[in-house]
């Protein structure tokens, strides 16, 4: 366990608030006013009382090996893995996900901390019925490890079938710090994502590196908010894909939503980009998922399918209805003249560093039985 001194903390925690003016710049007095104290209740949160705080090893997939549930994971991760290959998206209830996670190494203790870690989200940068925060990572499968990387704004084109108002801007979000990525059900998850998707052909996206051995991961921790003045919409932008190769979604938890919330709906890639649902030709429409339990998670080949996302409606239309999530977009790294080509550093984060290892089938594991 590494043991983190309370000046060293106290410095790691403080330092993100002092260029807290830098990050916000452009934001009316109201929205810096709403995003400082959000970044300033994670700070106290963090921080405590500045004691010593140790601090658990994050997860190790290695360390599973040997242990009958973790080879019985691994087959049924291979079954949906082959449901994926062959339709280009599969849905796993979270009630099956928990003990896959489990058998990856996931702790006990960590799963409910999870489901409330969208408690410390703030305003968007452009969507006022939203809150959040991101994080970027690389799947390196030269080392066979995931790493946090550094910080770095956030931009989708209409070039990549993103069509919203902010199409084509360079975003600004705050980061997930480590109340989210030491948490181990989280970093299984992304175990899961790699195992998934590792090896699988994709149709290639335009300026994205597909000879590289590496991929670029945005995570985007997220609450869509109802309220009686406004209503919440997952995908504001309508029929859309995510300018990636693979997206994942994880479903954390809801408040007085209704059971017709938020629907997924996939569409044949020739469906109108940017159109509203009741707009599309229903002979495109190849699925619907609709996340209702906890780790409730749907993937989807993105340059494949397009998909569309119904309205948070209210139970109780008079109070505040919301439904938190968590976004795993994967890709390639940029090349070229892509939008994001000053802005997908593969440099580690300095500030918030995580290591750990993940695997793929081709390391072998499906084919050994445990002692």
């Amino acid at each position: 366990m590494e043991a983190i001194s309370p000046i060293k903390k106290l410095w790691g925690m403080v330092r993100p608030v002092s260029h807290l003016q830098h990050r916000i710049r452009g934001y009316s007095p109201y929205q810096q006013w709403n995003r400082g104290i959000g970044v300033a209740s994670s700070v106290l949160k963090q921080t405590g009382d500045l004691a010593v705080e140790p601090h658990l090893p994050p997860l190790n997939v290695q360390k599973q090996r040997g242990k009958a549930e973790f080879y019985e994971a691994i087959g049924r991760i291979c079954q949906l893995r082959q449901k994926y290959l062959e339709n280009r998206t599969v849905f796993v209830d979270g009630r099956e996900m928990v003990p896959l996670l489990k058998a990856l190494g996931a702790r006990d203790e960590d799963f409910a901390t999870l489901q409330a870690v969208n408690n410390v989200l703030i305003d968007d940068p452009t969507l006022p019925f939203r809150k959040s925060r991101n994080g970027r990572f690389c799947f390196d499968w030269n080392t066979k490890s995931l790493r946090r990387l550094e910080f770095q704004p956030f931009a989708l084109s209409l070039e990549e079938d993103f069509k919203r108002h902010d199409s084509n801007t360079i975003r600004r979000f705050d980061e997930v710090d480590n109340d989210l990525q030491r948490n181990t059900v989280f970093q299984a998850l992304l175990v899961f994502k790699g195992v998934m998707c590792h090896g699988i052909t994709v149709n290639e996206r335009p300026k994205l590196n597909y000879r590289s051995n590496q991929w670029v991961c945005t995570l985007f921790a997220l609450r869509t908010v109802t309220t009686p003045e406004m209503l919440g919409e997952p995908a504001l932008e309508g029929v859309h894909t995510d300018g990636v190769d693979h997206t994942m979604t994880t479903y954390l938890r809801s408040t007085n939503m209704s059971s017709n919330s938020a629907v997924t709906f996939l569409h044949d890639i020739k469906e109108k980009t940017g159109i509203r649902l009741n707009e599309t030709s229903p002979e495109l429409i190849q699925a619907r998922a609709q996340h209702r339990n906890f780790l409730d998670t749907l993937l989807i080949v993105d340059n494949e399918r397009k998909h569309s996302i119904s309205p948070v409606y209210a139970v109780d239309a008079s109070r505040e209805a919301t439904r938190d999530m968590l976004i795993f977009f994967t890709r390639k790294p940029v090349v070229g003249d892509h939008i994001s080509s000053d802005i997908d550093s593969l440099i580690p984060h300095r500030e918030k560093q995580l290591e750990f290892p993940i695997m793929s089938l081709s390391d072998g594991y499906e084919l050994e039985s445990a002692e």
